[in-house]
């Protein structure tokens, strides 16, 4: 069986403070895309978990599909290990949420595959482990999210198709989060101030500035809606998008991009394809 990792947006991302450990304090709006990545997983009856399609340059120690299978494995007791394929099509280091994806899904699918079938709340709390934003995936549903990323409230999005584009440079999201430069008391807001087109990200000016390709795509992006501002940035980049009302619309401004850059055209989710799968 395939099992898909989607792709997420954050439809806008605030920073409004910092944690005495130094982890950042977020607000913001996760979207689900019908577009990502896709494993393939087989339980093992010999406990042993291998990965199937290593990704170049990243030791299995550090591979967030590793990680999730043995994180399950040691917090349940089970026996069981696992064959993990991955068809990778996000890039590294996009902002579109690829490696956690990835490993929620690997979550997900082992939760059911192994028979431990731990309560979804669970599953979010070990994910948080893995990273921020593995618990929106495990929740299955476009949010609000306030917290480091983990603090959820369930949203229903008016639907839209978004063109993202993928600028050719790898952002380091640690090196983003600890710059200087960067916005860190914007004012908090509640869920009733939300409306189309809220916000912004606040990493985006800083990652504009190190990485001149994210500004270079905003910037056609921009003239193509003809409203300045209404591309964005998604989590610390590099990946930029923006939405339109139907496909057709996001098809045609898609292939007028020139042909050095890259992307794709994808319709926002509510839901997670796999949200049964914690129930």
């Amino acid at each position: 069986m395939i099992y898909p990792a989607p792709a997420k947006l954050n439809l806008f991302l605030h920073v409004v403070g910092r944690r005495a450990d130094g982890y950042h304090l977020l607000q913001t709006v996760f979207r689900f895309l019908d577009f990502g990545d896709s494993l393939q997983i087989e339980p093992r009856t010999d406990g042993e978990i291998k990965l199937l399609t290593p990704l170049a340059g990243v030791p299995e120690s550090r591979d967030l599909c590793w990680r999730a299978a043995s994180l399950l494995q040691q917090h349940t007791g089970c026996r069981l290990g696992a064959d993990i394929g991955l068809i990778k099509r996000l890039p590294m280091g996009g902002g579109l949420g690829g490696g956690s994806s990835d490993a929620a899904t690997v979550l997900l699918a082992l939760n059911r595959l192994w028979g431990v079938n731990l309560p979804r709340a669970e599953l979010q709390a070990l994910g948080l482990a893995l990273g921020a934003d593995v618990p929106v995936f495990v929740f299955g549903h476009s949010a609000f999210a306030e917290g480091v990323g983990e603090v959820l409230t369930e949203l229903t999005l008016a639907p839209a198709s978004y063109v993202v584009l993928t600028p050719p440079v790898h952002v380091a999201t640690a090196a983003i989060f600890s710059h200087p430069g960067l916005t860190r008391n914007t004012p908090s807001i509640r869920i009733a101030d939300l409306f189309d087109g809220f916000g912004r990200n606040d990493l985006q000016p800083l990652a504009c500035a190190l990485y001149p390709e994210v500004a270079e795509y905003l910037a056609w992006l921009n003239a193509q809606v003809g409203v300045a501002g209404s591309a964005r940035m998604t989590g610390s980049g590099a990946c930029v998008y923006a939405a339109f009302p139907g496909r057709d619309d996001a098809e045609k401004v898609f292939a007028k991009r020139p042909g050095r850059m890259s992307g794709f055209v994808a319709d926002g989710l509510d839901q997670h394809p796999l949200l049964g799968f914690a129930d």
